[in-house]
């Protein structure tokens, strides 16, 4: 029987419940350990101030070498863009919306001064140069507890993954999903990653299946572009790439954490290409001005 490592919030066992279930077609069993991760058990900091890599992947990763589980079933946004020696990413499976969403009001309809909740730098640095009125605090915690503290009145929006709103029913409580030319996504939000070992070639075949072809080409290249830049939850960085009609488009960001400066930079490329084109652009960006950006963070 396969183990699928998992951490233990709603999101994260639906994403491993379903990766079971796509298993059964094949007649394949399989049994979810749930791992807590360093992620979980700081919830009270902001994320961009904890500072280590693998927030929500190192305990799952040590528990996939010790061969207590066979595969771990990750959020691909969490996972760092370098792996530890030994674990390989499997398989990318056909990604959900990576959009962000708005809960509460539409954006154009907050109110003067409101107050919004993100446990996002990146999210943060795009409300504020979106809407510098708006008053942005740090919201932590599983999705139930932040729409919980929206319904409580803590704030008059939220922000969060539209693709973990729409895993767990919760799409209804949308009111606007943010264009990307306004809320550049993070690297592989919406994709889910399913990691492994790189020398057990049996569980590979298994999920070989399961991967996504324009999936993998699009993150694949979304976190070239983030390994380029060195980035991770200091600074805030965007990249969305996506597919149309054969060409492979990408929208790339990088911005200070208040909002006033923030650099883009959109190219294209054959898909084969897309890493070049991610190296390109992450050369553009730091021409542009993200270099400074980047080493005020300590990048």
């Amino acid at each position: 029987m396969l183990v699928i490592g998992s951490r233990g919030s709603k999101l994260a066992l639906w994403q491993s419940e379903w990766v079971k279930a796509q298993l059964a077609q094949r007649s394949i069993a399989a049994r979810i350990e749930i791992i807590k991760t360093t992620g979980d058990k700081i919830t009270d900091v902001p994320l961009a101030k904890v500072g280590t890599k693998g927030l929500f992947t190192k305990e799952l990763e040590e528990a996939l070498l010790a061969g207590d589980i066979d595969i771990a079933v990750h959020s691909l946004k969490d996972m760092p863009t370098e792996l530890p020696e030994g674990c390989e990413l499997l398989a990318t499976p056909v990604r959900e919306d990576p959009r962000d969403a708005i809960i509460g009001k539409p954006l154009a309809q907050l109110s003067q001064g409101a107050r919004v909740g993100t446990s996002s730098l990146r999210r943060t640095a795009q409300l504020l140069a979106a809407r510098p009125d708006l008053q942005v605090e740090s919201l932590r915690g599983n999705l139930d507890t932040r729409l919980r503290k929206l319904d409580e009145g803590h704030y008059e929006a939220i922000l969060l993954a539209s693709a973990g709103l729409a895993r767990l029913g919760w799409a209804d409580r949308i009111a606007e999903r943010l264009p990307v030319e306004v809320m550049c996504p993070a690297v592989g939000q919406g994709a889910l990653a399913i990691e492994g070992r790189a020398d057990d070639p049996s569980v590979y075949e298994m999920l070989q299946w399961l991967d996504d072809e324009p999936t993998r080409a699009c993150v694949t290249a979304e976190r070239t572009l983030l390994g380029a830049l060195g980035g991770g939850c200091q600074v805030p960085i965007g990249a969305h790439a996506r597919i149309v009609d054969g060409t492979l488009r990408m929208t790339t960001l990088v911005a200070a954490p208040d909002g006033k400066t923030v650099i883009r930079r959109d190219g294209e490329s054959k898909p084969g290409e897309a890493n070049a084109l991610a190296l390109n652009l992450g050369r553009q960006l730091r021409e542009a001005g993200a270099e400074a950006l980047l080493q005020v963070a300590g990048v």
